[in-house]
Parts: C-alpha cells; structure tokens; sequence
C-alpha cells in the first residue's frame, strides 16, 4: 500500500531572537511522492543543509508541518515521542562519504540497523542479502570496506538506507566523489530503489552531471523553496 512519502508545509527554522534572529528556512513547502525522486539544489547558505536537518529530525524547526510516510510527525513540534526511533524507522540516509563501519563486513553494515531496531539477527541478514543482491553487489556479502571500490561502498550505503523500509531517503551529495559512469550508476540505483520499494528520495546535489535526470527539481534560494519542472533525461 502506498504511503504519501513526505509532504512539507509551512516550513520554518529561526535561529536565534529579537534583532538577532535569522530566519534559514521561510514557509518551505514541497512534496515528494512514493516511488519518486526529487533534487533539491541551491547555492551555499540557502538552506539546504538547514532543510535537511529539520526533515531528518535532526534539528528542530520552529514552524510548520512534516508527514513522513502516513504519520504526522512534525505539526508546530514534534508528533512523536522517540526521535531516535523516527529516523531509524521513517528515514534512510545516504551521504557523500559511506561511512561504513570498517570492522564489520558488507552485510553486517547493512544488518546492523534492523539488530539495533531488535530484528534478529539471521533476519536482518537476510534482508541486508536481498538487498545487496537488488543492489549486484551479493559477491562482495563477505568484503570488509577497505576490500571494496569506492561505487560499491556507495551502494553498500544505499542499501543500509533501505533496510528499514524508510518512506523517505535523503540523499546528501551522493554522487559528488564519483566519476560520471559511477555518478549515473548511483543516481539509476536511486530510481530503480524508489520505484521498487516506493520511497520517496530527496537528493540535495551540486552535481552537474545528475541534474538533468531529475523529473522535478526544488531550487531552495534565502530559505524559500521553488518547485521546477526538471528535464528528466533518459540516463547516460
């Protein structure tokens, strides 16, 4: 059953009061559907990182209302109890660096989220190995990360993302270390994940090379949102 992804509303995020507030975020307000996946692009300081933060639950907004999947976690504060539980349940993260966790194998860097969210252990593993398979990464299961290239740490990562079954992945520069071939292999993975698993994936990117394969597009300027048709191109 399809879920709505994540829809924002209002949006805002001030830091500091009186003379010296600053305002990063100003009513953003965007939608990304199950299945789909959107670029978020902007210049440095116009509060993409800051949106990021506040749609992983990192920071707190000030205003505003967040659904992620079909559960109102953010309306003028938080909907939910456990943070920590939202954004290992509700949200996967991919990053520019993998971050993988150099004494554990492959699958275990996959595993290790559903054992900490008290999966059992033969189960997680069991859905890390389904995923590094959909991901043609299955042959590395037992390659420790200083065994692996640098794509298929990233696809080690992305599939650390899924593993929970996130409604939402936010990508943050994914493809910036990477070469063109390598850069359209991730940003193809991140499409062919989104439409099989009906996740929503926001990518925040500079990346040159991947903005024209997005079929929508939010440019963030002074912490306002602005929603573009992308060019959708076919990948290289």
């Amino acid at each position: 059953m399809k879920t709505n992804g994540i829809r924002v509303e209002g949006l805002s995020k001030r830091y500091g009061k009186g003379a010296a507030a600053v305002d990063a975020l100003k009513l953003v307000n965007m939608q990304v559907a199950p299945g789909e996946v959107v670029g978020l692009i902007g210049p440095s300081g116009s509060g993409k990182s800051t949106l990021l933060k506040c749609l992983g639950a990192v920071i707190d907004p000030t205003a505003g209302r967040m659904i992620l999947g079909d559960e109102v976690t953010y309306d003028d504060g938080w909907k939910v109890r456990d943070l920590r539980a939202l954004r290992r349940d509700k949200i996967g993260f991919v990053f520019q660096a993998p971050y993988l966790i150099p004494f554990l194998d492959a699958t275990d860097n996959v595993a290790l989220l559903p054992m900490l969210a008290g999966v059992a252990n033969a189960e997680a593993r069991a859905k890390a190995l389904e995923l590094l398979a959909a991901l043609d990464v299955q042959h590395r299961a037992k390659a420790m990360p200083s065994e692996l290239s640098g794509g298929e740490q990233q696809r080690i990562s992305i599939a650390r993302g899924l593993v929970n079954r996130p409604p939402v992945i936010l990508a943050d520069e994914p493809t910036a270390p990477l070469d063109s071939v390598r850069a359209m292999a991730v940003i193809r993975i991140l499409n062919d994940m989104a439409r099989k698993f009906e996740t929503a994936i926001i990518v925040v990117t500079h990346d040159e090379k991947i903005i024209p394969t997005f079929k929508r597009i939010y440019h963030i300027r002074d912490g306002v949102t602005h929603e573009e048709a992308g060019e959708g191109r076919a990948f290289a």
